[in-house]
């Protein structure tokens, strides 16, 4: 069945209906790709920002369409956030952590953590190099994913995250030019919400 396009007076449920609906958009993995237009649209992703948290939107529907992009992209595939990003660690993350490797958190602290400066403060965060990523990172798989951090369970924040997806647009002006999935979830934010470019 194919349905018409709901056209501006429609209400953001039908029109959220109809995207999903629609023949799914064409989602960019290259991450070279990415990262060039990621950077390209760093000033349009910081008006994107402003015009969403001046609007009144769904905030369900942008997660239906986060949730979507998301099943088509094979985080495996990529690991870019791994290799690129570090990750912060909680005493949460580091109790959960040294259990699953079966050591204490002292040693594991040792073993597997660094300081890292972040605005002036000092934060804890999982040993990274420029070369290989974050230390657990094997191929492009994390070898303690059964245990890994909370920020890398709810990573990239789309879906899951604390406060709204307005709220947490700051984060994702950045993300945009590193990860595929939040790349392609701000374009179809774009469209959804009827941004001009």
């Amino acid at each position: 069945m194919i349905l018409p396009h709901p056209g501006p007076a429609a209400g953001p449920l039908l029109v959220a209906q109809s995207f999903l609906l629609m023949e799914p958009p064409v989602i960019i993995t290259d991450l070279v790709q990415i990262k060039q237009l990621g950077e390209k649209k760093r000033d349009e992703n910081f008006k994107f920002r402003s015009f969403m948290k001046s609007r009144d939107h769904s905030d369900r529907i942008l997660r239906r369409i986060a949730e979507g992009i998301q099943e088509r992209i094979d985080c495996t595939q990529c690991a870019n956030c791994c290799k690129t990003s570090t990750t912060e660690v909680t005493g949460r993350d580091i109790e959960k952590l040294a259990r699953h490797l079966h050591t204490t958190p002292e040693r594991f602290i040792a073993d597997y953590t660094m300081l890292e400066e972040d605005e002036g403060q000092m934060t804890r965060v999982l040993k990274f190099s420029e070369a290989a990523g974050c230390v657990f990172l094997e191929g492009n798989l994390c070898s303690v994913y059964d245990a890994r951090p909370g920020i890398c369970q709810r990573y990239p924040h789309l879906v899951r995250g604390n406060g709204s997806i307005a709220s947490r647009m700051w984060q994702f002006v950045d993300r945009a030019s590193v990860c595929p999935i939040v790349y392609n979830c701000l374009e179809a934010f774009k469209d959804e919400l009827r941004f001009r470019r």
